[in-house]
């Protein structure tokens, strides 16, 4: 079982989830929003490097799964919200934590099967594939959705034996006629 902490960085909230999984199935094991506090990006940056450190410290995850820069049309959001992001891989790299970076997309793509979903869908799907008793605020479920990602992903791929133990996947590879949007993955021997 792997604990994984997926972060959704933010400036003004960053959302955190975490969860066990064994590959297959995950298990909520928390989640929250740190309210950044600060009055200056230099104090801001340094609460979230502090409050995700504690989270770490606290839960004691051994991978983190952070969401990428998503680029909008202000590029000054954008800068805040990368140098938020850094801050957060930075309390993880602090600690020796392995550090994977997903798209938006991709982490919409694996939690609802569609990568433009909305906030409410997020929240919905994660509400339901984790059996939580209610919505997790939009950032929460976000982060949530990040670890669930992350926990999924090729790279990271493992199964679970018929005598419970966790096994290694064959190495993966994407085969396809280049034809077709839809990725294909195929086990080599």
């Amino acid at each position: 079982m792997r604990r994984i902490l997926g972060i959704d960085p933010g400036s003004v909230i960053t959302g955190w989830g975490i969860i066990d999984s064994d590959g297959v199935r995950d298990f909520h094991v928390g989640h929250g929003c740190i309210k950044v506090e600060g009055d200056n990006l230099p104090e801001k940056l340094g609460h979230i490097l502090y409050e995700v450190g504690c989270l770490i410290d606290h839960w004691a995850p051994a991978e983190v799964g952070v969401e990428e820069v998503f680029v909008s049309k202000n590029p000054m959001s954008a800068l805040k919200l990368g140098q938020a992001r850094g801050a957060a891989i930075c309390a993880a790299v602090q600690r020796g934590l392995p550090v994977a970076e997903y798209s938006a997309r991709t982490v919409k793509q694996a939690a609802v099967g569609y990568g433009a979903a909305g906030k409410d869908q997020m929240q919905e799907m994660i509400r339901v594939l984790l059996s939580l008793p209610a919505l997790p605020a939009s950032d929460a479920a976000d982060g949530l959705a990040v670890a669930m990602c992350h926990a999924h992903s090729v790279s990271n791929a493992k199964v679970v034996a018929k005598d419970g133990t966790i096994k290694e996947m064959p190495s993966l590879t994407r085969r396809g006629s280049g034809k077709r949007r839809a990725k294909r993955w195929v086990s080599i021997p």
